[in-house]
């Protein structure tokens, strides 16, 4: 009876979960930014010669094409050579020591090394292979058959095949190859906002976060400032996930777009259903085909670029929503790198849960658990329900703290702080005795987390909104700035503005304007008091720079030889 009764309660679940999809759409922009790929079919094929003339023969509808044979013959047979001979015999084979390939689709720089009559025989020069080879300034396309890639990326660039000596592999990109002469568009999945960027400030060099998670290698620091290369960029989101400011932010969809749709759809499946929703994120590519119509009833599939698109303010703002549980579908096609990211977030998200209270809400699953959820999600459906949170999505700090806040509410309502290193959160400490509130640290925070005194000498903090960026610490003079990363789950400490130092200001000893602080004017006379210009008198340390200045006119004027002395 109670199995008859089990079935009926997913088949309405189910019955829910279809029609919230269906009435819950994500919004896009109706002409999102998009990049162009031009290609004439120009193919550079390289690999070991007999396996690259091979391949280079199936290839007749391409347009033009060169071999560049870097790797020894791997069949001696006079049969297998007959045949390699005869095969794309207008083909030319190039024998030069490769040293780069970059670019991607409709835009490959090929480097080799050319020996010049000009030059030493121990000597070499680099050339462009395309020039030589097809007389034109790229390839468009390239097919690899060597051992080990030539390009060495966790993301290969679009436009370049990697087969090894996988006949099947091979097979697929040959019927692919036709299908990319022309023009393509793709998204440009990404957008930096240089304003709020901390990765260099006043030519301080601060966050690298998202230089060390790109599996594609589409980031670069150019002048000091952060760039993405769109043609390169696959969507991978790890940089968006990993940017503690929000300066990378996803663009399909963008970052409030997701917040509005996990909000709607948990906020109206708990609605129809009665019950709280369990999300899983998975990837477009692998994870959609394991996500089928068997999934329990309660659990809403969310499909995503890649599965780092989302992040933990998304995690963690679904549950403040009222989901009980979120599942994150992680399958052996994930880039190792973003399989790393997905790791460390995950650990940090349910030590945050652990601390405030909650029970372990959000988990990675593997392809080997999706077809069975039923012991994850009956584990789940006994812990505390959620009253959902009634906050909105903003920044994505912002966001992130009220979720956490909202849950620490539902649980243990703690007001301890989770310290772990690395964390771009938590507090600034200043050496107030070194400190002499010149405030460069103010000038460099790229979120306004330090702030000056206005009128009056002093520094501010706000603890929600530091990024432990560290440009603070590094521009501080007197070296009086240290860094604490840590989550602090008491709300109203973290966002308080703190007074780190304050002061009153020094007031010029002859006409009795503030000019500098007190702490400031004591520095200068104890590291330059004693210099020889100083020496006569060092009163004038003391003074604003105008009364200083006729302070040294008046001296000369009542002894002109003085200076000459």
């Amino acid at each position: 009876m109670s199995k008859h009764l089990n079935n009926d309660n997913q088949v309405e679940l189910k019955e829910v979960r279809q029609e919230v999809l269906a009435k819950t759409q994500i919004l896009q922009n109706l002409i999102p930014p998009t990049v162009s790929y031009t290609t004439e079919g120009n193919v550079l094929v390289i690999g070991p010669e007999d396996l690259a003339r091979l391949a280079a023969g199936k290839l007749t509808n391409m347009g033009k094409l060169a071999i560049l044979a870097n790797e020894s013959i791997t069949n001696q047979d006079e049969a297998h050579l007959e045949k390699v001979m005869a095969t794309a015999e207008d083909v030319e084979s190039f024998y030069n020591k490769l040293i780069e390939i970059k670019g991607f689709l409709g835009q490959f720089q090929v480097k080799v090394e050319h020996e010049s009559d000009a030059l030493a025989a121990s000597e070499t020069s680099a050339v462009d292979l395309s020039m030589a080879a097809i007389r034109k300034a790229h390839f468009d396309l390239i097919l690899d058959l060597s051992h080990t890639p030539c390009i060495n990326l966790e993301m290969l660039p679009p436009g370049y095949f990697y087969v090894g000596q996988d006949e099947a592999k091979l097979e697929e990109a040959i019927a692919q190859l036709p299908d990319l002469i022309g023009e393509f568009d793709k998204p440009r999945y990404v957008k930096v906002n240089s304003q709020i960027c901390a990765h260099n400030r006043n030519g301080i060099e601060g966050c690298n976060r998202c230089l060390n998670f790109c599996p594609a290698d589409a980031i670069q620091s150019i002048n000091k400032m952060i760039e993405i290369d769109p043609y390169l960029c696959h969507g991978a989101g790890s940089c968006t996930n990993a940017c503690p400011t929000g300066a990378i932010s996803y663009d399909l969809p963008t970052p409030q777009a997701l917040h509005s749709y996990l909000y709607k759809l948990v906020t109206r499946f708990r609605e129809q259903a009665q019950t709280a929703p369990v999300i899983l994120f998975h990837d477009a590519a692998n994870g959609a085909a394991l996500v089928g119509e068997d999934l329990p009833g309660s659990v809403i599939p969310v499909e995503l670029e890649e599965i780092t698109v989302a992040s933990m303010d998304h995690w963690m703002s679904a549950l403040a929503w009222g989901a009980r549980q979120i599942l994150v579908l992680n399958t052996d096609a994930t880039a190792p790198t973003l399989t790393q990211m997905l790791k460390g977030e995950h650990k940090l998200a349910n030590d945050i849960l652990d601390e405030m209270g909650q029970p372990q809400r959000i988990s990675v699953i593997d392809e080997t658990s999706i077809g069975d959820l039923t012991s994850l999600l009956a584990v789940s459906a006994s812990w505390p329900v959620i009253v959902p949170g009634e906050f909105a999505a903003t920044t994505k700090r912002n966001t992130l703290y009220a979720a956490i806040d909202h849950l620490n509410e539902q649980a243990a309502s703690v007001d301890t702080c989770l310290s772990q290193s690395n964390l771009p959160y938590g507090m600034v400490n200043v050496n107030t005795d070194s400190c002499t509130l010149c405030l460069s640290c103010v000038s460099t925070c790229p979120t306004q987390a330090l702030t000056d005194g206005g009128d009056k000498p002093a520094l501010h903090f706000v603890e929600q909104d530091c990024v432990q960026c560290g440009l603070c610490e590094s521009a501080c003079p007197e070296k009086a700035i240290s860094l604490t990363a840590q989550i602090n789950f008491d709300k109203a400490e973290r966002q308080k503005r703190q007074t780190l130092k304050e002061e009153d200001p020094f007031e010029c000893i002859r006409c009795g304007t503030p000019f500098a602080t007190q702490s400031m004017v004591q520095r200068m006379l104890e590291v330059v008091g004693g210099h020889s210009a100083f020496s006569a008198n060092i009163e004038r340390l003391k003074m604003c720079s105008d009364c200083r200045v006729k302070d040294m006119f008046e001296d000369i004027l009542q002894d002109p030889e003085k200076q000459l002395r």
